[in-house]
This record gives C-alpha cells, structure tokens and sequence, in this order.
C-alpha cells in the first residue's frame, strides 16, 4: 500500500490554496502538538482538572509553533524560493508580503503571553525555552549537520515537558526518552527523504549525511524506541501488563515507517505518514484499543 498523497502531489501545493496568513503558520503541522503535549495524561494517577490545563498548554505550544514557522519561513525566504515544494510557501511565491508576515508574527505572540500568564511560571519557561531554541534553530542551527535533528527532536520533548508542568505530573523519564528517539527516527527519515529529492542544495546540513549513514541511524534509534517503550510500559505507565501486548503495535509502526522511507521513497511528511497512512492507522486504532479498553471496562 503506497503513502497517500507522498508522492503524487506536493504538501505545499495543496497548503498553498489556503489563506496565504493561514497557510503561513501551516495549521496541517498542528497535530504534533495535539499528539505530543496530552501524553503526560496517559496511564493513571491524574485528576480531570488537568486535562483542561494540558488543553491550554497544547493551544500555546500550537501558537508558539506557529510562530516558530514564521521565522523560519521568514529566515529561508530566499532558500525556498529555489526548492520545488517549499517555493509554493506564502513567503517564497509572492501571495503575502515581508511585511504581512512580521504582523502575523506580531499577532501570534500578542495571543501567546496572556495564554502563558495563565499557564504560570513552570509552563511558561518550557514554553519560552521551546521559542529559544528553535529559533537558534531558524536562523543558525539548522545548517549543522547532527545538531539539527536532535534540535528538532528536543523541540518535541518540550512539549512533552510541557505537558507534564501543565498537568502537575512528575516527568516519566522512559517516555521522555521514547518520544526523543522517535523523534530522531521520523526526522531522520524526512532528512533521508530530502536527500533523494533535492540533494544538498536546499539545506546545508545534508551534506554532512548519506542515505547508508541515514539507513544505521535509523536502525539505531528504532531499537531504542522498542527499548524506551517497554521500559515505560514496565516501570512508569500505570497501566498494568495488559499495556505489553501493544508492543508488536509499537514494533509494527516503525516497520511501516520505515517501509515508507526506505522502500517507498516517502516520509518527506511524517505528519502524514502518520495520520494519512491508512495501514498506520489501522495499527493505531488497534493500539489504542488494546491499550485502552482493559482500562475503561
């Protein structure tokens, strides 16, 4: 079963046909938030309450990402005008002007501080270290090779950070370890996907990789997921054994994910290998169930 939408037409294309202010702060990238700052709720231990504080932590990570996007696209304007995808960007094609896209970083931020007030302190700091480091990122960091994925990744353990300091939950170490190699194996994988597409020209950093030196750290840090996974399973989650029978599920979605890389030439999009990918999804939903049921029943 081929990825869906992968290779036949362009994300950017089809975002292009959005609202240029819309399509700028790419509302299809949000659901990494959604997917990662709500994980602290999983498993026992956690009063109702806190899922409307992690919901609010979730919409400031979705802004503080949206701004992060528009740095960044105000950082590489030049750059995206001479990749095939990125060129159809707001910025890169004409439809919204430099100066538009300063007031809609303006405009974000205005939202952003109130929801951080709310939040408080602990929040609020992950938040802003979350801004700090990926705009290092935006204007620097991303044309060093190794350094920029593992930025990248660290951006998603601080949502997850996040999500623990908006919950009041003590931070589960094997899960943060879990998200930070999964991280690294779906990054590395849109790293090995634009080296077969552009080459070296569009980003800096990819000169420092190969696909062979891309396909072992893969390897690499597959295992470690299976490993950080079983260890939050057996130690931190709270679900009980039950939750060990997910592990073939685990097991199958980097076999997918890497089916798409390697094989198929795709992971370009891991959002949508993710969400889009109907054998991944069906793995989820059978996840999700095995994980959850035995709990609710």
């Amino acid at each position: 079963m081929t990825q869906l939408g992968e290779k036949t037409q362009p994300a950017a294309v089809r975002t292009s046909r959005l609202p240029a202010p819309l399509a700028l702060v790419r509302p299809g990238q949000w659901p990494k938030n959604l997917l990662v700052v709500p994980l602290p709720l999983l498993g026992a231990g956690w009063q109702p309450d806190t899922g409307l504080r992690v919901a609010l932590a979730t919409a400031a990570f979705v802004l503080a990402s949206s701004l992060v996007y528009v740095l960044n696209d105000i950082a590489d304007v030049e750059r995206d005008k001479r990749h095939p995808v990125k060129r159809h960007r707001p910025l890169a094609s004409g439809r919204m002007s430099m100066g538009s896209a300063v007031t809609t970083a303006l405009v974000l931020t205005g939202l952003l501080v109130p929801a951080l007030a709310v939040l408080g302190t602990g929040t609020a700091a992950v938040v802003l270290l979350y801004l700090a480091v990926n705009g290092a990122y935006s204007f620097k960091l991303k044309h060093l090779p190794l350094l920029d994925v593992f930025v990248v990744a660290t951006g998603f353990v601080l949502r997850l950070l996040g999500g623990y300091q908006a919950g009041g939950r003590a931070v589960e170490v094997w899960l943060v370890l879990t998200v930070l190699v999964v991280c690294l194996v779906l990054i590395l994988g849109k790293r090995r996907h634009e080296l077969g597409v552009s080459g070296t020209g569009h980003r800096p950093a990819l000169v420092g990789y190969s696909a062979h030196f891309l396909d072992l750290v893969l390897v690499l840090c597959s295992a470690l997921t299976m490993i950080g996974y079983l260890m939050y399973l057996r130690t931190e989650s709270g679900f009980g054994d039950h939750a060990l029978l997910t592990v073939p599920c685990a097991l199958f979605a980097l076999f997918r994910y890497l089916q798409v890389v390697v094989v198929d030439g795709g992971g370009g999009e891991p959002v949508r290998t993710l969400l889009r990918d109907r054998t991944m999804l069906a793995n989820s939903s059978v996840w999700a169930a095995l994980l959850l049921v035995p709990v609710l029943v």
